[in-house]
């Protein structure tokens, strides 16, 4: 007497509209060069590398794909070189005098020569993780590195100024200094790493490789040009030292410095 009819169940139509599963995004590596049309826009001049670098590195990754990107390199390496000079010049106040000319003299030489040093074994390096990379775009990506990390390093060339005018311990600036350039050369380092992905790179190791090579001969330039921030009687110096015992020897002295003082 109470029973009561069950509910059939509701079978949707099929003309009844379904709303398919939701596609994840591309993620940028995954997406070719080139598809947004913003990206095939031709760099024309420094300013506009520079505006493409730091707000859209897709598309200057693509014009280094282009025929006719020598050009677009020179300009790369142009900028880099004024900008490690700018940076070098904020460098040369903490003692001034002659390091004004001195100190962006051999930041950017040595960079320069750092760079030219390694840039055959990123070349062998780019061939062995399988990129399809031909020399003209390595140089690219090598320019591009060197640009943002000299481009970094004015944006804390501020901040450098003010301990410079501020402070008379050599090691600390120099701390400092290393410490601006280790966090530039990880920018420009994540910059070349995305550009390899896109030339269908299968392993990373290689470039990681180099990364190391790089920052050791980088570092061994610096203590090769030395002084950079001090004063010295001649432009090279006159005795070999590897980095960590030119560190060493520059904290021990600015240690017995500070305690004369103190007596």
């Amino acid at each position: 007497m109470n029973d009561q009819n069950p509910v059939p169940p509701v079978i949707p139509s099929k003309d009844a509209t379904q709303t398919p599963p939701a596609t994840p995004p591309l993620s940028s590596a995954a997406r070719k060069l080139g598809d947004d049309p913003a990206e095939r826009v031709p760099i024309t001049n420094a300013f506009t590398a520079i505006e493409a670098l730091l707000r859209q590195p897709r598309r200057l990754l693509f014009q280094l794909r282009q025929p006719g990107a020598g050009k677009l390199i020179a300009q790369m390496f142009f900028v880099a070189f004024i900008c490690a000079a700018v940076y070098g010049v904020v460098a040369g106040t903490f003692s001034g005098g002659s390091q004004l000319w001195i100190a962006p003299a051999k930041i950017a030489l040595g960079l320069f020569i750092s760079a030219a040093i390694c840039l055959p074994s990123l070349y062998i390096f780019t061939c062995l993780s399988g990129a399809q990379s031909r020399l003209a775009e390595v140089c690219g990506l090598l320019a591009g590195l060197l640009m943002l990390m000299t481009i970094l390093l004015v944006g804390f060339a501020p901040v450098a100024w003010i301990f410079s005018q501020s402070t008379e311990s050599l090691a600390w600036m120099g701390f400092l200094h290393l410490l601006f350039w280790f966090v530039a050369t990880l920018f420009g380092v994540r910059f070349m790493k995305h550009g390899f992905a896109h030339a269908e790179a299968k392993s990373q190791a290689g470039v990681n490789v180099w990364v190391c090579i790089f920052l050791l001969v980088a570092l061994q330039m610096t203590t090769a040009l030395r002084p950079i921030i001090g004063k010295s009687e001649t432009f090279f110096p006159t005795e070999k030292k590897f980095f960590l015992g030119h560190w060493f020897d520059t904290l021990d002295q600015s240690g017995k410095h500070s305690h004369g003082m103190a007596d």
